[in-house]
């Protein structure tokens, strides 16, 4: 039930919310098929991911909401659930002028939550860039600090940079997207948690626009979602390479 009220939670905050204080926001349900996962109950998956993303009078905010299900040998462990909130207070917004310079579009302070089944609990600050990148519709760099909220299970305090991105190619009446994030995690206080380097990309077909016509453009897209993650939740040696099939639909 947790997992149901935490992704019914995600899909209403937006509307609930929308005025003056919302300057835009989306609401999405991705279902993504994947073989080939380690240090996980099963190598085959199945995942129901909801996000929301949106602009506010004083910043932005990302979330989402993996469900997973284990499709293969699951050692009695039917499916588990992951997610992260992040917020950013945007230091232009707040103070009502340009702070860029340069490529740099705008500062933040960044914060962000995890939380999910088994030791992954953790709080993370730090500074939030905005970067004027050619050919990139947004180009994003957090920097934070790691802290775990229960350090007797959880060794992955320390340092995380996380870019995030999305390039928009057109195609005919359709358009191609390339997005998704890296989160980079070093210098950690535990010795036994190694450095470790997750880069997981999509590339989606708005599938919609051809099917039912410009008016569901960027609604329907079909695609491909890679994930790598070297020394995988910090473990040596454990390098996840792997590919999802994924629909996903934007409300």
């Amino acid at each position: 039930m947790k997992k149901q009220l935490i992704a019914l939670a995600l899909l209403a905050t937006p509307p609930a919310m929308a005025g003056d204080i919302i300057q835009w926001w989306d609401v999405s349900v991705s279902a993504l098929y994947g073989e080939d996962y380690d240090l996980a109950a099963s190598d085959k998956q199945t995942t129901i991911t909801f996000e929301t993303a949106g602009g506010w009078k004083y910043g932005d905010w990302f979330a989402f909401q993996d469900v997973t299900y284990f499709n293969g040998n699951n050692y009695g462990t039917d499916e588990t659930t992951y997610g992260e909130i992040t917020t950013r207070f945007s230091a232009g917004k707040i103070l009502g002028q340009s702070v860029g310079f340069g490529p740099v579009k705008d500062l933040s302070l960044a914060l962000s939550l995890e939380e999910g089944e088994g030791p992954v609990e953790s709080f993370l600050y730090g500074l939030g860039v905005d970067f004027d990148v050619p050919l990139f519709s947004y180009f994003n760099v957090n920097v934070f600090r790691r802290m775990a909220i229960d350090d007797d299970l959880n060794s992955s305090d320390g340092w995380q940079v996380s870019p995030s991105f999305r390039m928009d190619f057109p195609v005919g009446n359709s358009s191609i997207v390339f997005d998704g994030y890296i989160d980079w995690v070093f210098s950690a206080d535990e010795a036994n948690f190694k450095e470790n380097f997750h880069f997981n990309p999509q590339l989606k077909y708005d599938l919609g626009a051809v099917m039912f016509g410009q008016a569901q453009k960027n609604h329907l897209y079909v695609g491909v979602e890679y994930d790598y993650w070297r020394n995988k939740y910090g473990v040596d040696g454990i390098d996840q390479n792997t590919f999802s099939f994924m629909v996903k639909y934007h409300l």
